[in-house]
């Protein structure tokens, strides 16, 4: 059978929007989005904190922040909760700490009710602490023995140095020296409104969803210390870090460098030169090492974006065999697209994707107002979402190259790799300047 041609992208549907800034400081943005008689909530905080205390902290205030609050045990709220027919859940990471909920658009108010305690009344109670602390400990002592794990800290660490990002999961002593009154003392410095961002997308009228959340959560007052963190320093390249994992059946890679965050012109050419070499499954790197080669289930790199910048990062798990040959595919592959043309067939075939999946993620209501709570650290919003399809139709082979031209040449990666020591420096070291974990 012959496969269809792909239509022209749709333009996306207009959608009713209202932001207001309430007076203790927290920003609201409400969109009316149909369709689910359901209303999605996400906080955004702000988190970001230069003490060396603060990773183990916040993830124990994560971990219990709806364990209580008010009158409220750890039963009590939970059954608060299920009765709406509600989702409630607290995440964190070095950026921000999201409060993530969903209900019927019409109990929507009641939940605004329960997020009000959570967030003025928090309880902590030492015995619900010491539960989550084990459980803690535990799934980071888990995450601590794969390889994966070891391999992406460790890139961290030669990228960042002492600065904050380079932490990304705590220590697991440091949550055992963590106390209830921490987290308390955390949430009552840091858990402000000033700053903050609130998104409520749904089968909603958004201005009356403005005055509902600022009638409820008028008693949260407060703003947080601004944080003394360092700009990012610049990663240093250099030799390839090898971390020995004795016996290991297979190798943990990693490569990363600064890229261009969302606001930046260069952006949309930068995205669609990922895709081309290591972005979706039909990327280069994936034809070759997964589906030419057979050395990996997958091959994949990816822009992450923070607050104080972004980063290109690659990432594969590969046989311990097959660790030299294919470090030297993933070399090719990155010298090929930094010093060749991309093609006019795959510049469309990307660029497709791209507006396709940025379609498919805000199609829904979770979607979109996941979309916007990560867009609004950066100062964007919806019109970023609608303008982006226009950005990447408007790009062409020469400013796709170009992007990859500067951010895909390999002597600017910096690199760990964890395995077997034993059996893979010879062929890593024929290919290049290696060194070894002290």
């Amino acid at each position: 059978m012959t496969v269809p041609a792909l239509t022209e992208p749709r333009p996306a549907a207009a959608l009713a929007v209202a932001e207001r800034t309430l007076p203790n400081g927290l920003r609201v943005l409400a969109v009316a989005k149909p369709g689910v008689p359901l209303a999605e909530v996400r906080l955004r905080i702000p988190f970001l904190s230069a003490e060396a205390s603060h990773p183990a902290h916040a993830a124990l205030l994560s971990d219990t922040m709806l364990t209580g609050a008010g009158s409220l045990d750890r039963a009590g709220l939970a059954a608060a909760v299920q009765a709406l027919g509600a989702y409630l859940n607290v995440g964190v990471d070095s950026d921000r700490l999201i409060i993530t909920g969903n209900v019927l658009a019409t109990a929507l108010q009641p939940l605004l009710d329960l997020l009000r305690t959570v967030l003025i009344e928090p309880t902590y109670a030492a015995d619900e602490v010491a539960t989550e602390q084990e459980r803690l400990v535990e799934k980071l002592t888990i995450a601590r023995s794969r390889a994966g794990t070891v391999a992406a800290e460790a890139l961290a660490v030669r990228m960042w140095g002492a600065h904050p990002y380079a932490l990304d999961l705590p220590l697991p002593e440091a949550i055992q020296a963590a106390t209830a009154d921490d987290a308390r003392a955390l949430h009552a410095a840091r858990v402000r409104p000033a700053g903050a961002v609130l998104v409520v997308v749904g089968d909603i009228v958004t201005d009356a969803v403005l005055d509902q959340v600022e009638a409820t959560l008028a008693p949260w007052t407060g703003a947080c210390p601004a944080p003394d963190v360092a700009a990012l320093p610049t990663p240093p390249a250099g030799p390839l870090l090898i971390i020995d994992r004795p016996g290991s059946v297979q190798s943990s890679l990693r490569l990363g460098r600064m890229a261009l965050g969302r606001s930046d012109a260069g952006f949309p050419a930068l995205q669609l030169a990922n895709l081309i070499f290591g972005g979706y499954f039909s990327s280069r790197w994936t034809e070759n090492i997964r589906e030419d080669k057979g050395y990996t289930y997958g091959p994949h790199s990816r822009i992450d974006h923070h607050v104080l910048g972004s980063t290109l990062m690659f990432d594969v798990e590969v046989a311990t065999e097959v660790t030299g040959p294919s470090l030297l595919e993933t070399t090719y592959e990155l010298g090929r697209i930094a010093s060749l043309p991309v093609t006019q067939d795959e510049v469309d075939a990307v660029r497709q994707y791209a507006i396709g999946t940025l379609a498919l993620s805000t199609a829904t209501q979770a979607g979109l107002a996941s979309t916007l709570s990560a867009l609004s650290a950066f100062g964007l919003g919806l019109d970023w979402v609608i303008d982006h399809p226009a950005r990447l139709l408007a790009l062409g082979v020469d400013e796709v190259s170009a992007a990859a031209a500067r951010f895909f040449a390999p002597s600017e990666l910096t690199g760990v790799i964890v395995g077997d020591a034993a059996t893979i420096t010879a062929p890593l070291a024929a290919l290049g300047a290696v060194e070894a974990a002290g």
